[in-house]
This record gives C-alpha cells, sequence and structure tokens, in this order.
C-alpha cells in the first residue's frame, strides 16, 4: 500500500524554456551505477479522482498527454520523482512530485488546469556543483555552488540571481529564501536569461539538490 502524499512535498514552479539542456546519460553515466540507470521514475495517471477511469503508465517524459487521454484527475507515482507540467512540452506551471498517491491533485496543489506534460527525474548519486550569477548571460558575482543555500544574500550578498550553469547533478530553485514560493526544475545545461524562459519579474533565492531522500 502506498504511503499518502504531504501536501509539503508538493512544490509549485515554473517551467524554462529556450535554455541549452546537456544530455543527461551523456553527463553523468560514468556516476551512476547500472542500479541507478534502471530506476527509472514511474507515474500512472488515471482519467478521474481517486484512480478511477482509464489509465496510462508512463516511465519516460511525455509532451503531450493528451495524445494517451483526454484528461488526467488523480495520479500515482510508482517510484522516483517526477515533474508535471499544466501545459504541453514542458511548459507552464510546474509541479514537484515524489513517490506516493494524489488522489485529487488539482485540488492538493491548486491547480486550474490539468497535468498537460511530464518529465522523469533520474535517479543520480554523483557530485552536485552549480554556478549561479548576479546577473544575465553569466555576469556580475558568480559563486560556485556544490550544496542547498536557503538564502544566497545572506551568504554571498546576492540580492538575486538572473542566470546560472548547472554542471552537475538536478536541483530546484526557489524565488524566495528558505526554499519556498515558485520553483523551476534546473538539470544540466546553461540557463543565460531567466527572463527569456518565461520568468519575467521573477529572481531566484534559494536553491537546493535533489538528492536521493526525494526518492
Amino acid at each position: 500500500m502506498h504511503k499518502a502524499i504531504n501536501l509539503s512535498q508538493v512544490y509549485k514552479s515554473w517551467e524554462p524554456t529556450g535554455m541549452t539542456a546537456l544530455s543527461l546519460f551523456q553527463l553523468h553515466s560514468d556516476n551512476m551505477a547500472p542500479t541507478d540507470m534502471n530506476m527509472m521514475s514511474r507515474i500512472i495517471f488515471y482519467e478521474d479522482r481517486n484512480f478511477q477511469g482509464r489509465s496510462y503508465d508512463c516511465s519516460s517524459d511525455c509532451a503531450d498527454l493528451s495524445s494517451y487521454m483526454s484528461r488526467c484527475h488523480s495520479c500515482r507515482v510508482e517510484r522516483g520523482c517526477v515533474m508535471v507540467y499544466d501545459r504541453t512540452n514542458y511548459m507552464g506551471n510546474q509541479y514537484f512530485m515524489r513517490r506516493g498517491e494524489y488522489a485529487d491533485y488539482m485540488s492538493m496543489m491548486g491547480m486550474s488546469d490539468g497535468i498537460r506534460s511530464c518529465r522523469m527525474i533520474p535517479m543520480y548519486r554523483g557530485s552536485y556543483r552549480m554556478r549561479i550569477y548576479e546577473r544575465e548571460n553569466f555576469g556580475g558575482q558568480m559563486y560556485e555552488m556544490m550544496d542547498d543555500c536557503d538564502n544566497i544574500m545572506d551568504r554571498y550578498r546576492m540580492s538575486s540571481c538572473m542566470s546560472c550553469h548547472v554542471m552537475d547533478g538536478h536541483w530546484l530553485m526557489y524565488e524566495h529564501p528558505h526554499y519556498r514560493g515558485r520553483m523551476m526544475y534546473m538539470r544540466p545545461g546553461e540557463y543565460r536569461n531567466f527572463m527569456n524562459m518565461g520568468m519575467s519579474n521573477m529572481r531566484f533565492m534559494s536553491m537546493r539538490r535533489i538528492m536521493d531522500s526525494y526518492y
């Protein structure tokens, strides 16, 4: 029997667009054991609430869920972690889901629209490294991070983070200190300008790693 999810485990965010994303497997195949490569995430979507109606079993990225079902009102994360979006092609509001049951996720997360696409977050046990920049296009102050930071102002005296380069690992970035507010999933790649990714008038003030404990 699956453990019911806690509302504190659900995080709302926005998905970046136009980023230069590097291949996860090319970057990390040397750091992942064979068992890690097999531990990919898995989520089951259901047409109706309380896991009723037709279902779709998904274990890979899906850019348009409507190709498989006309609606989705509940889901169950069987394994790993998944990012879901209320628009196709990984756009719009983004929500982080870990293993558990979501009998009525729209009410739980305050979503006005159902899930339209999803992205699997692979298990990762290597090192974590990310460079954050004060200005867009990697300008201004730069600091390299290898662990969580609940407030970049307190730690680095940075008033905002406008671009970043994720070199290792998978991260969650939040618009407010202490991991609050809207959030964006960062996988390895270059993020030169958050405003060009649909993140206008938003700055990131805290970051944390997606660790084994999430799984």
